[in-house]
């Protein structure tokens, strides 16, 4: 007898994330634009804008007995209510520094996509979620020291020319995971 064993496994938050404030997904030709930062800016916080996004996935094993097919699904999300700018600061050059770190989100579930398509299906089993769990994981924590490095080297904007350095330096890599693309 055939039985289907469909798993799906979605991070807690990112699925508070969904449910609590509005997101918009990343996609090549959609900007962000000012409108799109509705939380409250912060007046503890020094920088003059900021950005809220990340990346979630779900997956899940189809077929019989033991073998199976995973299936996934990956986004790069923005998430409107925690991201703010101080109404003073809204520029053009700003607006490029935080698109660019919604982009740094894509780049990484770009790069989830390609670890996730070279599972070998003939090793997968019902109790293959901690092995999956840690690709998203390690993948999330390269992401969080990329955005810490963009904002060092950048000085959150400020140096217009490493500013411009990244913006090449992440074109150049959307463009290697192009087949990754959503």
């Amino acid at each position: 007898m055939k039985q289907l064993l469909i798993l799906i496994f979605s991070l807690a938050s990112c699925i508070s994330f969904a449910q609590a404030n509005t997101k918009i997904i990343w996609e090549e030709n959609n900007k962000l634009s000012w409108e799109d930062f509705q939380g409250e800016p912060s007046n503890v916080i020094p920088y003059h804008a900021n950005t809220s996004s990340g990346i979630s996935y779900s997956w899940g094993l189809k077929g019989a007995l033991n073998k199976f097919e995973l299936t996934y699904d990956v986004e790069s999300f923005f998430i409107t209510d925690q991201s703010w700018v101080k109404p003073s600061y809204e520029n053009d050059h700003l607006l490029k520094h935080e698109q660019l770190h919604f982009d740094i989100s894509e780049l990484f579930a770009r790069k989830l996509r390609e670890k996730l398509s070279k599972v070998d299906n003939s090793k997968l089993s019902k109790n293959s979620g901690g092995q999956l769990n840690k690709l998203y994981e390690d993948v999330a924590a390269e992401r969080g020291l990329m955005q810490d490095q963009f904002d060092k080297e950048t000085n959150h904007g400020s140096n217009k020319e490493a500013e411009l350095k990244w913006q090449l330096k992440v074109v150049e890599e959307l463009n290697k995971l192009a087949a990754f693309s959503n």
